[in-house]
C-alpha cells in the first residue's frame, strides 16, 4: 500500500535542499513521490499522517554500531537494543564487531519480518591479529583471501582489521579486500602511525578517532588527498574523557521516559544514577578538541561519518551528532554525517541516506526543527523503516499495517517480584552473586 506525510519540513539531505511544506508519498518500501505539497498528488487510496509543523529527515546511519550481536551464536526473539535504536530514529545500523553467527541471523531476522529492526549490516568476527580465541592468522595474501571470502560468504559487505601488527599485514587484507569488492574498516588501537600508514594504503574508514589532537597540515594534507574516511567515535574518546559522561554529568539521563520505555531501568540507573563529575576542561582537552580535529578534517572534505559505538542504544547516536556539532561543524553538516556521509561510507548511499524519489523509504519525523536547534534530533514521534511506519512512544506499527507491540522481559508482570520495590526498579532476584550479570 502507500502512505504519505504532507505538510512538513524536509531535511532532504540532497545537497543542502530542505522543501519547507512538502509532502512524501511512499508506495511498498520505496518513496514515490518527494516534494512541495502543491505540486504533489497523494494516491486515493494512501493512508496520510498530516505533520503540519513537523520535520521530516532521513533516519539516522549509525557507520560503528554495537548492538548486541554477541550471546555465543544464540539470538534473543525480541531483541531490545534495534527497538531502542528504532525509537530514537536510527534506521540503519552497521556493526563492526560482533559475534558472526548472531549477527547474520538478526539481520536475516530482520529482513524476513520476523524481526523489529534497523537495516543491520556487520564485518562478523574482526580480523584479530592479536592472540585470542577468535584469532585470524594474516601471513600471506592467501591467508587473507581465505579470511575475507568466508566473511563475504555470511553476508558482510565489510571486514574489520584489527591489530594486525605488521603493516604487510593489513596491505594483504586491503588487497584481498579489493579483489573480492568489499570494505575494509581499521582500527588503529590508539596507535597514530598505523592510523597514518592505513590512510596511506587506501583504507575505506578509520574507526575510533585518531589519538592526537589537535591535527597540523601533514595530516591534514595525506587525509584530503586519499579517500579514506572518517568515524571518530567521540562517545568513547581515545586519550582524554569519553563523550558519553559530559551527558551522564549534564543531564537527568535516568529520567528520560523513552529511554526507560526500550532499555532495561537496571542499566540506565547502574551509568546514570552514579555519575563521573569532572570540570568542563576535561572535556573541552577531550571529545570536544578531538571533535574539533574531525572537523578540521571535515573543512578538507574528509568524509565524517556518526559511530556511536552502542554505548547507549537509540540515545547515544544523538549523543553524537551533538558532539560532532560542539567541534565546529554546522547543523547541517553534522546531520549530513548522520546520514548520507555514512550511508555512503557503508556502501548503502544509492538506496538510503537521503531522501529521494527511488530511494528506500527509510525516515524519521520529528516533533521540532533540528535546523534551530540540534538537540531538537531528539524529538522523534514516527519512524519509518523499510515504508513501515512505528509510533516511537509504543514502537507499534500504525501504517498501512497495524501490529502492536509485545512486552519487552522486564515488562513481564511478576518476573522478579519478591518484594514490590524490585518490580517497580526491575531487579534482579538470584541468590548469589550479581558481577556476571549481563553477561553471556
Amino acid at each position: 500500500g502507500s502512505v504519505a506525510f504532507t505538510n512538513a519540513r524536509i531535511i532532504t539531505m540532497e545537497g543542502d535542499d530542505v522543501i519547507e511544506n512538502g509532502t512524501i508519498v511512499i508506495k511498498g518500501n520505496r518513496i514515490e513521490k518527494i516534494g512541495m505539497s502543491s505540486e504533489i498528488t497523494v494516491p486515493s487510496e494512501a493512508k496520510i499522517f498530516d505533520v503540519k509543523g513537523k520535520t521530516i529527515m532521513p533516519g539516522i546511519v549509525d557507520a560503528h554500531a554495537h548492538v548486541g550481536g554477541f550471546r555465543y551464536g544464540l539470538t534473543t526473539q525480541k531483541h531490545w537494543q534495534l527497538y531502542a535504536n528504532l525509537a530514537f530514529g536510527v534506521t540503519t545500523a552497521h556493526d563492526p564487531s560482533a559475534n558472526t553467527e548472531s549477527i547474520f541471523t538478526l539481520a536475516e531476522l530482520i529482513k524476513s519480518g520476523k524481526m523489529v529492526g534497523p537495516r543491520l549490516y556487520s564485518t562478523g568476527f574482526i580480523l584479530y591479529g592479536a592472540d585470542g580465541d577468535f584469532k585470524a592468522v594474516i601471513e600471506n595474501l592467501d591467508d587473507a583471501r581465505s579470511s575475507i571470502r568466508r566473511t563475504k560468504a555470511f553476508g558482510a559487505k565489510s571486514v574489520k582489521s584489527y591489530n594486525q601488527p605488521r603493516r604487510e599485514q593489513r596491505q594483504q587484507i586491503l588487497q584481498a579486500a579489493r579483489e573480492m569488492e568489499m570494505n575494509v574498516v581499521p582500527e588503529g588501537g590508539s596507535t597514530f602511525f598505523t592510523n597514518m600508514s592505513m590512510i596511506m594504503d587506501g583504507h575505506t574508514g578509520i574507526e575510533h578517532n585518531i589519538p592526537v589532537a589537535p591535527i597540523y597540515k601533514d595530516v591534514k594534507e595525506l587525509w584530503k588527498n586519499s579517500k579514506t574516511g572518517y568515524t571518530p567515535t567521540l562517545i568513547v574518546n581515545y586519550g582524554g574523557m569519553n563523550g558519553e559522561y559530559y551527558f551522564y554529568q549534564k543531564n537527568e539521563v535516568w529520567e528520560n521516559e523513552k529511554l526507560l520505555k526500550y532499555t532495561p531501568r537496571a542499566l540506565v540507573d547502574a551509568r546514570a544514577r552514579h555519575r563521573t563529575m569532572i570540570p568542563d576542561e576535561e572535556y573541552e582537552n577531550g571529545h570536544i578538541l578531538v571533535s574539533k580535529a574531525a572537523n578540521a578534517l571535515s573543512d578538507e572534505g574528509v568524509k565524517v561519518n556518526l559511530g556511536a559505538h552502542g554505548q547507549l542504544q537509540g540515545l547515544g547516536a544523538h549523543w553524537e551528532l551533538w558532539m560532532l556539532h560542539q567541534g565546529g561543524m554546522t547543523i547541517m553538516e553534522a546531520l549530513r554525517a548522520a546520514t548520507i556521509n555514512s550511508a555512503e561510507y557503508i556502501g548503502a548511499g544509492n538506496d538510503i541516506g537521503s531522501l529521494k524519489e527511488g530511494k528506500l523509504a527509510d525516515l524519521i519525523v520529528l516533533d521540532k526543527n533540528p535546523l534551530e536547534d540540534i538537540r531538537n534530533s531528539e524529538t522523534v514521534r514516527y519512524t519509518v523503516i523499510n515504508g513501515r511506519v512505528y509510533d516511537t512512544d509504543t514502537m507499534n506499527e500504525i501504517g498501512n499495517t497495524s501490529k502492536e507491540r509485545s512486552k519487552f522481559w522486564w515488562e513481564t508482570n511478576k518476573y522478579n517480584a519478591a518484594f514490590p520495590w524490585h518490580e517497580e526498579s526491575q531487579s534482579f532476584m538470584l541468590p548469589r552473586c550479581g558481577c556476571d550479570l549481563g553477561h553471556n
